[in-house]
């Protein structure tokens, strides 16, 4: 099974979340997600959104040996991450984001 890349979109996807969101690794174990809110950003200029995303795509990035699939939902102003099942990772990850984008807010893990 080839694992989506990490992908941090604007559009509005045409097939849910939970269908393009990989729910194992290659190796059949389960992955974990988790949901970041960053609230009021689709409000904000277009040159601070692009520069928010991409300090997201930077920090995402450092967790290459972590992250399956990321997706960020302008409309909603909400990051998905599914990442592999490496014990204290989103918090990690969370925490790294967070230094990054102060407003960024963990809402839900799993």
């Amino acid at each position: 099974m080839t694992l989506p890349r990490i992908s941090l979109l604007f559009q509005d996807a045409s097939e849910p979340l939970r269908n393009r969101a990989p729910s194992h690794d290659e190796d059949g174990r389960p992955l974990s997600d988790f949901m970041v809110l960053i609230p009021g950003l689709k409000k904000k200029p277009r040159t601070l959104i692009n520069k928010t995303v991409n300090n997201i795509h930077l920090v995402l990035g450092h967790f290459e040996h972590a992250v399956v699939f990321a997706e960020f939902n302008l409309k909603l102003n909400l990051l998905w991450v599914s990442t592999r099942p490496i014990p204290g990772i989103r918090f990690e990850i969370v925490g790294a984001i967070q230094d990054s984008v102060p407003e960024a807010r963990l809402v839900s893990h799993i």
